[in-house]
């Protein structure tokens, strides 16, 4: 462990490596059953996609670990597998098996741009304040979903949306959920979203929510993951490109900055601001993506939740280690996490949207030629109920805005590029 990890040289022990890889896991268990619980609304195999979420998570982390040699764990990324399901799917009509088409390509370039460093050159091309409007925006959309699912907010042809009956049935259970999480969470508790997923179960079991069939065993042999359900129709669209080029922008920078505050936390930022092992660290997050297309679920990324077993003392690889072996012991626990019903992950969506929504607080409001593209990022995702459109929209305004005010230095030549395509989309499908 030493010649692998380098323990003594990160001033860490082998006991407090893998209480920081079981403190990781306990903060983004929640994975588990909000993945395959959305994908299932695009029509997936709740079961197979369970296997694949547990699987490519594993192999994503254990890469990070032996590769990279950081306390960093991996898992479909929320907002993305909204994108998967709610956007790409139900929105435009997409195969589930095209969608996993464009997350496996999307893969596969990530891979080659971290092996040939031009990450670098696609992550200054987008505009900074850009890149934060669409973490804000992605963490709207998914609290939409968060309440439609659990019928807090239904629509309404007078208004378009409203607020359900919470006085009774999972709205009410949500609401239940969402104050415990928030509780936890504000009291500091570890895990405080698994707990309140768990809880809230719990407590829908007597409300006739959470159904529990005779018979029921909590241990079970897992399902197979979907393998190699690939679509190659319409992969030649402009409409496919945007799904496309939307998994690779979000992985990108949901990678990178989650990077950047993991290694922030842990100290690891080195004084001309590089992070140790980041190539690595991508390739990992690549890797993982192309997994889990093969074995059936949306873009792997890495979590911000990592931070979570950094602060308990996780510097190695070592806490990714414990935390990719959990990750495989829970493959055999698919009955329970199956079992929760969409009314307890619905507060997870919400509150999950709630942690995305603080980036808003570092957009420049102030410059027109920069707040409005990234009002209109924002904005857009949930009101158009799709990621890529206010991808599109936000950076379509932004160069409009720089144009007209004489700001040409402002748009990169790959900013360029993206408005073109942008453009053309309107007119060829």
């Amino acid at each position: 462990m030493e010649k692998i990890f380098h323990l003594q040289a990160n001033k860490t022990t082998v006991s407090r490596e893998i209480l920081a890889g079981v403190t990781t896991f306990l903060t983004m268990a929640y994975i588990l059953a909000v993945n395959p619980a959305l994908l299932g609304e695009a029509g997936m195999p709740v079961g197979g996609v369970f296997t694949a979420t547990v699987i490519a998570s594993a192999i994503a982390t254990l890469v990070m670990a032996f590769l990279a040699n950081l306390p960093v764990a991996l898992a479909p990324g929320m907002g993305l597998n909204a994108f998967f399901a709610f956007t790409v799917v139900i929105g435009m009509g997409y195969t589930w098996q095209l969608a996993l088409t464009a997350v496996f390509f999307e893969g596969i370039l990530f891979l080659i741009l971290s092996l040939f460093n031009v990450r670098e050159t696609i992550i200054k091309a987008i505009p900074e304040n850009l890149k934060k409007a669409v973490s804000v925006g992605i963490g709207l959309f998914i609290a939409l979903i968060g309440f439609k699912n659990a019928g807090i907010i239904v629509g309404n042809e007078s208004t378009l949306v409203s607020l359900g009956n919470i006085t009774s049935g999972t709205a009410l259970l949500g609401i239940i959920g969402l104050l415990i999480t928030i509780i936890l969470y504000a009291n500091k508790v570890p895990g405080s979203i698994l707990i309140g997923i768990i809880v809230t179960t719990i407590i829908g079991i007597p409300l006739n929510i959470t159904p529990i069939q005779s018979g029921f065993s909590p241990i079970s042999m897992p399902e197979e993951p979907l393998f190699w359900q690939f679509d190659f129709s319409n992969i030649f669209s402009f409409q496919f490109f945007t799904v496309f080029f939307t998994f690779l922008f979000v992985d990108i920078f949901d990678t990178v900055g989650t990077l950047v505050g993991v290694a922030t936390k842990a100290g690891f930022i080195k004084k001309n601001g590089e992070i140790p092992n980041v190539k690595q660290a991508l390739i990992a997050d690549a890797v993982g993506t192309v997994a889990g297309a093969v074995l059936g679920t949306s873009t792997v990324t890495s979590y911000v939740e990592s931070t979570a077993g950094v602060a308990t003392g996780g510097r190695t690889g070592l806490a990714s280690v414990a935390t990719g072996i959990l990750f495989l012991l829970a493959l055999f626990f698919s009955p329970v996490f199956l079992l929760i019903p969409s009314a307890a992950t619905a507060p997870a969506l919400i509150f999950v949207g709630f942690l995305m929504m603080q980036a808003v607080i570092t957009v420049d409001f102030a410059n027109p030629t920069e707040g409005i593209p990234a009002f209109l990022t924002i904005v857009m995702m949930p009101f158009a109920y799709s990621i890529s459109e206010g991808i599109v929209y936000g950076l379509l305004s932004f160069v409009i805005l720089k144009a007209c005010t004489g700001r040409f230095k402002d748009v990169s030549i790959v900013t360029w590029v993206l408005f073109i395509i942008f453009i053309l989309r309107f007119f060829l499908k």
